[in-house]
């Protein structure tokens, strides 16, 4: 299914110079002078490699459709993940790599969804949103009160992030897992 460059988003899997690629991070730009185009960071879902290309807006792109089947998560073990197909109980081990960064914010027993191309796994995709607990988070400078002022702060997995000044230690809050931000206090 071709698409218009402006409709990549980040964990889309494109066909681009015969191989099949993962989007990791879009830019869309608009200069003053000239056109607008998308720089998309991709990485080659069949060997790793990693390449940056600029796209017209207008230009149009090969969107792979590939096979989901729904998967849960059961435990890591090193570098490897063990997920179990939740319609017929078979397990599959996948190197976390194929997760990227978002493999910290796998949780034991999380339904994910496993997009397969020819029957073998390509990519994981997790929830958009999942809670977490802030283990760690720096004091608030007195006087830093504006609106658009973030402290670092780090989650029970160990990811870093930026939230809010009046988040503290202990508190549930709920994380962008593809962006790595802060979204809101979990209810």
């Amino acid at each position: 299914m071709k698409i218009n460059a402006v409709e990549i988003r980040p964990g889309n899997i494109l066909e681009y110079e015969g191989g099949i690629w993962k989007t990791v991070k879009i830019q869309h730009t608009q200069p003053g002078k000239g056109g607008a185009y998308m720089q998309v960071e991709m990485k080659n879902l069949i060997d790793g490699r990693k390449n940056n290309v600029r796209f017209r807006s207008a230009e149009s792109i090969e969107r792979v459709r590939l096979d989901t089947t729904d998967f849960q998560f059961l435990f890591r073990d090193g570098d490897t993940l063990t997920f179990m197909d939740k319609q017929n109980y078979e397990q599959i081990t996948l190197d976390a790599g194929i997760l990227g960064d978002a493999a910290a914010f796998l949780q034991d027993g999380m339904d994910v969804v496993m997009e397969l191309w020819e029957e073998r796994p390509i990519s994981v995709q997790l929830p958009d949103q999942i809670e977490a607990t802030i283990v760690e988070a720096d004091a608030v400078v007195k006087g830093q009160t504006a609106s658009s002022s973030y402290k670092p702060a780090i989650l029970d997995n160990g990811v870093r992030i930026m939230v809010p000044p009046h988040i503290a230690a202990g508190t549930r809050i709920v994380v962008d897992v593809y962006e790595q931000t802060y979204v809101r206090r979990a209810d």
